[in-house]
């Protein structure tokens, strides 16, 4: 009887338990591939049909669960009127043009002076502003009339001041002005860019205050916008309050609103 050593068994029995790595190749990668392409079907679909899922709730308040603020509740500060970005980069630049000055003016002292550092600061500080510049986002322009203004101060919700003071201010390492609120509503296309948001549109329509906040939707379908199940939860989302429509803008440049209006029952603003 032949005997066979330890060693040609356990190569053996090896072979024996890895043999699903000799079915061919070609036959792995279709299954995998299947698998993988019924999973990203199902994704899509789901993506632009938004379906009634359980686990959507409305957030207490559209600012803090998604109003560009990254979740994370009221910024602790603001700042209006001018770009941080600006102001950090001019000072930067001053800082070392003045450091520059003084060591022309005092070439003959010996030691560090003022002047040395101002060139160890001055440089990091402008290069610190052009990185807020590279990430700062515009403030958006609000198109209203005197009327509509009048109205806003009556008829404007909590969420709706809000929002509009939230756009209204250069921010610094979102995405784009409102993105975790578009990014919950189902308006992102994975791996596509964030809808812009563009300006602000306040009007009177019966009485009541309508306001229209316009994006370029450049990647997102307008079928998304305009899902009827998707349209219900805008006005859970920004309301209560509020009723809410899509309104296409223009098609060329891909413009969508969404447009909420108020209802009689709206309380005003308390300043």
């Amino acid at each position: 009887m032949t005997k066979f050593s330890p060693l040609v068994l356990a190569v053996v029995a090896m072979m024996a338990s890895s043999g699903y790595g000799f079915v061919p190749s070609n036959q792995l990668s279709t299954r995998s591939f299947s698998a993988r392409g019924s999973e990203k079907l199902s994704g899509i679909e789901s993506i632009l049909s938004m379906s009634d899922n359980d686990d959507w709730a409305p957030t207490k308040s559209a600012m803090v669960g998604g109003a560009g603020v990254n979740n994370a509740g009221e910024p602790p500060f603001e700042i209006r009127g001018f770009s941080l970005g600006n102001f950090v980069i001019l000072s930067g630049i001053a800082i070392t043009i003045l450091s520059f000055a003084e060591y022309l003016s005092d070439s003959g002292s010996d030691g560090l002076n003022v002047s040395g550092l101002g060139f160890v600061y001055g440089i990091p500080v402008a290069l610190a502003g052009a990185a807020l510049k590279y990430a700062e986002i515009e403030p958006v322009p609000c198109i209203s009339t005197p009327a509509s203004e009048r109205i806003f101060e009556s008829k404007a919700t909590d969420i709706i001041a809000k929002i509009k003071q939230d756009v209204t201010r250069h921010r610094y390492g979102d995405e784009a002005h409102l993105d975790t609120t578009v990014k919950k509503l189902g308006l992102v296309v994975p791996g596509k860019d964030y809808p812009q948001l563009m300006e602000l549109r306040e009007d009177e329509e019966d009485g009541e205050l309508t306001f229209t906040m316009v994006w370029q939707s450049i990647d997102t379908p307008y079928k998304m916008w305009a899902d009827e199940r998707r349209v219900k939860k805008y006005e859970t989302f920004f309301g209560p309050g509020v009723t809410a429509d899509i309104v296409k803008i223009d098609a060329e440049q891909r413009l969508v609103g969404i447009k909420l209006k108020t209802t009689s029952s709206t309380p005003a603003v308390v300043a």
